[in-house]
């Protein structure tokens, strides 16, 4: 564990929150988003603020330390630990806008950012700044946002506007959410607590100071000098929930009978097997992702170039990290058997369910090894975020 103060002090509000938010997850599911009360009680810890500069009063926390802290919050529930992950990107943003601007923007290093940055919409230019139209999808945690952000594509005169590569300029828009109209289609799979609305506008007025490129970074450091800082800390919620299902396993096999070998589960070899080798995937998993993350930080710490080795390798292991804790807990639920499908009696439904919804994220999607084959193949690839 960090001994940075600053983590440890998070890390410690944390542990005295959480025990707080577990009796109340069935609550939070059949909601669908975060409680007013959960979320403020979750600022109050500073871990929004984790990503802010030191300078503003932020925590500015390393990848490490953020994915830690990310993780353990995924222990008690994936949805509140994705709410957190998506919120605390606010600081990162903050580095994209003027200085100025940024802190009138961002009033306090401890405001929730939501929305989807992926060009989705359409940010026509006008004098000082655009006019936003589009529909967006995945806001998660925007009931309790304090900003939104909108991917888009700019466009003059009606026509999208090419780069000097001729390539598509992509815009992030920051404004209020009372600014947008948020419907609730979040009926999913899963992570159903995490309140990810869909959100929308038509011809909204952002001023151009309030827009950014991750091409154009205002502030330097690590979380600046590669724009891919927003995911560092996703392979948090995959690791966390994996650990909690197989510490939830162990926990009850000394209650279970394993009928195929007439043993109990502590002397059945086909348990012990199943669940020594997610404590090995799981090991494996979590090696790379911290790995990769202590050699990324260190070389942009010291302001040495990213190699495409070690670009790949964040973003694979990331991948791998949503993919084995797929795999464990489907062999764990797989495993428990017919009490898995119990909603009320276990919580391996809710696992099933919540790590099939995030492994829909392009994180988790095979497009990442190719873009990865790519760079190492052609020293090329069209992911911004490798």
């Amino acid at each position: 564990m960090s001994q940075n103060k600053e983590y440890l002090k998070i890390f410690s509000a944390l542990e005295e929150v959480l025990p707080h938010i577990e009796p109340r997850l069935n609550e939070i599911e059949q909601l669908r988003h975060l409680p007013a009360d959960v979320a403020q009680s979750l600022k109050n810890t500073g871990v929004f603020a984790m990503n802010f500069p030191k300078s503003w009063g932020g925590a500015e926390l390393n990848s490490m330390e953020q994915t830690q802290l990310i993780e353990r919050i995924a222990q008690v529930d994936a949805a509140v630990a994705w709410c957190v992950m998506i919120g605390s990107d606010s600081g990162i943003y903050s580095g994209y806008l003027e200085n100025s601007v940024a802190k009138k923007l961002f009033k306090s290093v401890n405001f929730i950012t939501a929305g989807w940055i992926h060009p989705q919409g359409k940010a026509e230019r006008v004098e000082g700044g655009y006019l936003v139209t589009g529909k967006w999808r995945f806001g998660s945690g925007i009931s309790n946002s304090d900003l939104v952000s909108a991917g888009c594509f700019v466009y003059e005169h009606g026509k999208k506007a090419l780069d000097e590569n001729g390539q598509p300029i992509w815009r992030v828009m920051i404004a209020k959410p009372s600014d947008y109209l948020i419907a609730d289609g979040w009926h999913t799979t899963g992570l159903q607590g995490s309140g990810s609305l869909d959100y929308s506008a038509n011809e909204l007025y952002v001023p151009s100071e309030h827009s950014f490129s991750f091409s154009e970074p205002y502030r330097k450091g690590p979380l600046h000098d590669s724009p891919e800082a927003i995911l560092r800390n996703m392979s948090g919620v995959p690791l966390g929930m994996a650990r909690a299902a197989i510490d939830y396993v162990r926990s009850i096999a000394p209650t279970k009978f394993d009928r195929t070998l007439s043993v109990p589960w502590l002397e059945s070899s086909r348990v012990q097997t199943v669940i020594a080798g997610c404590e090995a995937d799981l090991l494996a998993a979590r090696s790379a992702v911290y790995s990769s993350l202590e050699q990324q930080w260190h070389t942009l710490e010291t302001s040495q170039p990213l190699s495409e080795e070690l670009r790949v390798a964040t973003a694979v292991a990331r991948f791998k990290a949503f993919q084995t804790s797929r795999d464990i807990i489907q062999q764990l639920y797989d495993l428990v058997g017919g009490a898995s499908i119990y909603k009320q009696e276990s919580p391996m439904d809710k696992w099933l369910r919540d790590v099939n919804t995030i492994c829909q994220h392009a994180v988790a999607q095979q497009s990442i090894l190719t873009a990865s084959g790519e760079l190492l193949l052609t020293s090329k690839s069209n992911n911004p975020f490798i």
